[in-house]
Parts: structure tokens; sequence; C-alpha cells
């Protein structure tokens, strides 16, 4: 399960399974931007695309809240190169 913490300028897209932090991506406001700077996924997630899911549940966020993100984790970037229906949401 993902959930979304916030605290201040910092926050973090969770993904929680039996009680236990198995990923997250953790980001920083700036501004109008949501800067996105670091994804980790537990090895009980590899193979199981636990890292896009985050990716896709700070893309609905930021589509609820009208924000724009940052990918500046290489993680995170990669996964907006490779999916262009999240245009939308890139900070320019």
């Amino acid at each position: 399960m993902i959930s979304h913490e916030r605290s201040g300028h910092r926050g973090a897209f969770v993904w929680t399974q039996d009680g236990k932090r198995l990923a997250e991506m953790t980001y920083t406001v700036a501004g109008t931007r949501i800067i996105i700077d670091h994804t980790q996924v537990d090895d009980a997630l590899r193979g199981t695309g636990a890292g896009k899911k985050l990716v896709h549940a700070a893309v609905e966020w930021a589509r609820a809240e009208n924000a724009r993100l940052l990918p500046l984790c290489p993680f995170a970037r990669s996964v907006f190169d490779r999916t262009p229906e999240y245009s939308d949401v890139l900070a320019k």
C-alpha cells in the first residue's frame, strides 16, 4: 500500500507491507516545484514495479494539487523519460 507523508517542505510516498517500509520516494517543495530527490526500493520488491508505482502516486497527487514535479532522482527521471503521459506535471 502506498501512503503520502508530508511535513513542512519535505514529503514522501511510502510503500508499506506488513507494517514495514519497503520503498519510498522523497521530495522537497521549492516554491511551485516539487523536487523528487530520492527513490529507494527494498530488495524484497525488486521486479514488482514498486518504484514506478511510487512515481505514479506522485503524478496523481501533483495533478490533484496542480503542482509541477522536477525529478532530480535518476530513477524517477528515467520513469518520466519513458512515460510521455506524465509530461503534464513536469516542471518546465
